[in-house]
Formats: C-alpha cells, sequence, structure tokens
C-alpha cells in the first residue's frame, strides 16, 4: 500500500510551508532593517501572501481531485486532532494572506502606492475596501491588520503542534511519517 503523498501535493506542502515561513521571518525583522529597506520588504511580504495564497488554492484543489494517504494513526482521539489541525491549517493558509491583502486595500496611502507582486506583475487592491469612506477604511485597516496578526498567532501555535505531532510520530511511535510528505522514494 502506498501510504504517500502525491508529489504535487509534496511540492505544494513545502513551497507554501517555506514562503510563509519566510514571510513570518521578513516581517518579523522588518523594524531592524534599514528605514530605506522597510517599503520593499513590505512590498516583498505582500507578494509572497498573494503567491502563499494562489498555492494554498492550488493545493486545496489538488486535494479535492487527490485522496491522501490514510492516517497511520492507532487512536479516534489522535485521528480527529490530525484531520482538525490539518482543517484548520488549511483555512489559516487562505485567510491569513485574504486578511492581509484586505488591510492592505484598506490602508490610507494605497491608492498612491499601486502594488505590484514583486515589482513585476500589477496586483489589485480590492475596490470596495479601497474605497470606502477615509473612517471606515481607517476602522477597517484596523481590523484586518489585527485579524492578520492574530491568524498568524494562532498559525504559530499549530505549526509548533503539527511539526511535533509529525516527530512523535516518527521517532516515539516508529512509523514512517516524515517519508509521507517528503521527496523521493
Amino acid at each position: 500500500m502506498n501510504n504517500r503523498y502525491t508529489k504535487t501535493a509534496v511540492i505544494l506542502h513545502w513551497l507554501i510551508a517555506v514562503l510563509m515561513i519566510c514571510n513570518v521571518m521578513l516581517i518579523w525583522f522588518v523594524d531592524y532593517y534599514p528605514d530605506e529597506w522597510a517599503r520593499p520588504v513590505i512590498d516583498t511580504h505582500k507578494s509572497i501572501g498573494v503567491t502563499v495564497l494562489g498555492l494554498a488554492l492550488m493545493r486545496i484543489l489538488w486535494r479535492i481531485g487527490h485522496r491522501p494517504p490514510s492516517l497511520e494513526v492507532k487512536s479516534s482521539k489522535e485521528k480527529f486532532a490530525a484531520h482538525l489541525a490539518h482543517g484548520i491549517l488549511y483555512v489559516l493558509i487562505v485567510a491569513i494572506p485574504l486578511s492581509g491583502w484586505m488591510h492592505d486595500s484598506a490602508w490610507k496611502d494605497a491608492a498612491e502606492h499601486p502594488m505590484k507582486l514583486f515589482g513585476l506583475v500589477d496586483w489589485p487592491r480590492l475596490s470596495f475596501i479601497m474605497n470606502a469612506p477615509p473612517a471606515a477604511k481607517e476602522k477597517l485597516h484596523d481590523l484586518f491588520g489585527n485579524i492578520h496578526s492574530l491568524l498568524g498567532y494562532i498559525l504559530y501555535v499549530l505549526l509548533i503542534l503539527h511539526i511535533a505531532g509529525a516527530l512523535k510520530h516518527q521517532f516515539v511511535d516508529k512509523q514512517r511519517q516524515l517519508q509521507r510528505m517528503w521527496f523521493g522514494g
């Protein structure tokens, strides 16, 4: 029985994971960069976020059409926890970039600073947010920024649990958990 994820699922999993980690690192350290780097770093953060959103949607579509391998956990509680964690991770990898896009669309200077993906491709702001009255836009900017940050903190906790669970199954339960979502045979 093949209990591995497809190559496409593996590539999308690791690409999304690496990009999200890069994005977290960019923003965590933005205050330590020279002032002239702040805008390019934030623009890169936005570009990576939009890329993650696109890849996440591809991953979800791929998963709908390709059933993942069965879980090797014995406990029904562990199986429930794994399904719940994966479900929440899927929601987060979509909701975090979306909330960031909404936050950026409510930025008071959005109209004067067009967004370009990696400085190359024009990316639209959400016009129903960007064109809101200034007072409403300021409230939306704060709201979506807070949601974006809160979802990020939830992701940090869930990511730690996800990694801990994979390591537990690999090294304590002696299951070939890591090989299921890695490259090669």
